[in-house]
C-alpha cells in the first residue's frame, strides 16, 4: 500500500514593524494576511517578530537590537525563509541577507511567487514573468544572477561592460520582449470580446479568497477552480449564463489585495479589461472575515485605478453562514461594544442599508439566499438589456423566482 506523501512546508518567521502610520492593530491584521500568503506559497510561520519604530532603519527595515534577536532565533531554529511585511529596498535585502544568511522575502516578492505558482495560460504566466522582471531589475546588484548564459554569453558582453551591466540589459530586453507578447494577446483578446455580441456582461470583482469563483460555479453550474487560498484564479474565467430565458455573460476575474504589488497591478490591467467592460460588478465581500469593511476600500482603490467605480454595481455579502460577533457577558461593564460585536441583523441597518435592495446576503456553499440573489441580478440584467434593446421587452417577465422555488 502506497503511503500517503505530506507536503514539505518551508520554515518561515515574519516581521513587521508599528508606524505612526500603522497602529498594533492594524500590523497584526496584515501579519494574519501576510501568514496566510505564505501558506498559500507553501510555507509555515513557526514566529512573528514585531517592532515600534518611527520609520524602517534605512539599511536593515529593523533596529540593530531586533535584528540581533531575529539572528539568534533564525541560528537556533535553522530558519531557511524570512518574511517582511513590507516591501524593501534592494540595499535592505541585500544588508539583511547578509546578517541572517537565510532567504529573505518582502510582501511583494511573496505575492508575484504565489502568481508565478498559480499562472496556468500563457497569458498569466507572461503577466506575472513580466511583473517578476520589474522587481528584478533594480535588485541585480550583488545578486549572483549571470543571466547572460541564458542567452550564450559569446558576443554579449560589450567592450568594458560589466557582469552586472549585461544582466540589466537583458533584463531591459525581456521587459520590452514580454510587453510586445502582452500586446499581441491584448489585440487578441479585444477581438474576442467584440465577438461575443451584444450580451450584457457582468463581472464579478473582490478581495482574495471572498467565493467568487464559488459563487461562479454555483450561478453557472461550472466546474471553475475554486480553493480555500489566496489567488486561486488568476485567469478571467467567462461563461455564457442563462437565468430564466435572459443570456448574459458571467466573468471571474482575479481577486484584489492590500498594498497589492505596483508591478502586478500595472501587469494585470489588461486582464482586469473584463472588469472595464462590464456592464454590471458584483462585488463579493466575505462578510465573515473582521476585516471586510478594508476588503471593500481596496477593492474601490482599484477600480478606481482602472476607471470602473462609476458602473452600476450589486455587493454581495457571501459566507453569511460562517459570520460570527463577539459577545460581552451581561455583568462585564468595562468593554466597550464595537462593530466586531454587530450581529448580521445590526450590520444590515448600517451604511449597508444605505444601499438598499442592491445589498444581497447570501452563502454561495450553503446555497442561502440565492433565490434572492438570482432574482436581482436578472432584473438588473434586465434593465440593462431592455434598455439596449427596447424591443425585446414583452420576452422577458419582471419576476423570476419566488422564494424557495429553487434550491
Amino acid at each position: 500500500m502506497l503511503e500517503k506523501k505530506e507536503i514539505a512546508y518551508e520554515k518561515a518567521i515574519l516581521i513587521g514593524i508599528i508606524t505612526r502610520s500603522q497602529n498594533e492593530e492594524k500590523l497584526n491584521e496584515f501579519l494574519d494576511e501576510l501568514e496566510f500568503l505564505t501558506y498559500t506559497a507553501g510555507g509555515e510561520v513557526v514566529k512573528r517578530f514585531t517592532q515600534k519604530m518611527d520609520m524602517p532603519n534605512s539599511k536593515t527595515f529593523i533596529g540593530t537590537g531586533k535584528m540581533e534577536e531575529v539572528q539568534a532565533y533564525v541560528e537556533q531554529h535553522d530558519i531557511g525563509t524570512v518574511v517582511f511585511d513590507d516591501e524593501l529596498s534592494p540595499a535592505q535585502q541585500r544588508n539583511i541577507e547578509k546578517i541572517l544568511k537565510a532567504k529573505i522575502i518582502d510582501r511583494t516578492n511573496l505575492i508575484l511567487d504565489i502568481f508565478a505558482q498559480r499562472a496556468q495560460t500563457s497569458y498569466a504566466r507572461t503577466q506575472v514573468e513580466l511583473a517578476q522582471y520589474q522587481y528584478l531589475l533594480p535588485r541585480l546588484t550583488g545578486m549572483w544572477t549571470h543571466l547572460e548564459r541564458q542567452r550564450g554569453g559569446i558576443g554579449m558582453r560589450g567592450p568594458g561592460e560589466t557582469e552586472i551591466e549585461t544582466d540589466r540589459r537583458i533584463v531591459r530586453d525581456r521587459i520590452a520582449l514580454l510587453k510586445k507578447k502582452l500586446l499581441t494577446i491584448d489585440k487578441q483578446m479585444a477581438t474576442q470580446r467584440g465577438n461575443r455580441g451584444k450580451l450584457v456582461r457582468v463581472a464579478l470583482v473582490g478581495y482574495t479568497n471572498v467565493g467568487k469563483s464559488t459563487l461562479m460555479n454555483v450561478i453557472a453550474k461550472s466546474e471553475v477552480f475554486a480553493e480555500n487560498k489566496l489567488f486561486a484564479t488568476l485567469d478571467t474565467t467567462v461563461r455564457k449564463v442563462v437565468i430564466g430565458n435572459l443570456p448574459f455573460l458571467l466573468s471571474d476575474t482575479v481577486g484584489f489585495i492590500r498594498k497589492l504589488p505596483t508591478q502586478l497591478v500595472e501587469s494585470f490591467k489588461s486582464t482586469l479589461d473584463e472588469v472595464r467592460e462590464a456592464d454590471l460588478l458584483l462585488h463579493v465581500v466575505d462578510i465573515s472575515h473582521p476585516q471586510f469593511e478594508d476588503h471593500i476600500a481596496s477593492v474601490n482603490n482599484i477600480l478606481k485605478e482602472i476607471d470602473s467605480t462609476d458602473k452600476r454595481t450589486i455587493m454581495v455579502f457571501n459566507k453569511i453562514d460562517a459570520y460570527k460577533h463577539e459577545e460581552i457577558a451581561e455583568d462585564d461593564l468595562v468593554t466597550e461594544r464595537t462593530k466586531a460585536h454587530y450581529t448580521l441583523e445590526e450590520w444590515k441597518q448600517t451604511w449597508m442599508n444605505r444601499i438598499g435592495d442592491s445589498a444581497l446576503f447570501i452563502s454561495a456553499t450553503k446555497k442561502e439566499n440565492m433565490d434572492t440573489f438570482r432574482n436581482r441580478v436578472y432584473k438588473e440584467v434586465r434593465d440593462i438589456h431592455v434598455t439596449r434593446f427596447p424591443y425585446n421587452n414583452f420576452l422577458y417577465p419582471e419576476i423570476m423566482y419566488e422564494e424557495g422555488s429553487e434550491e
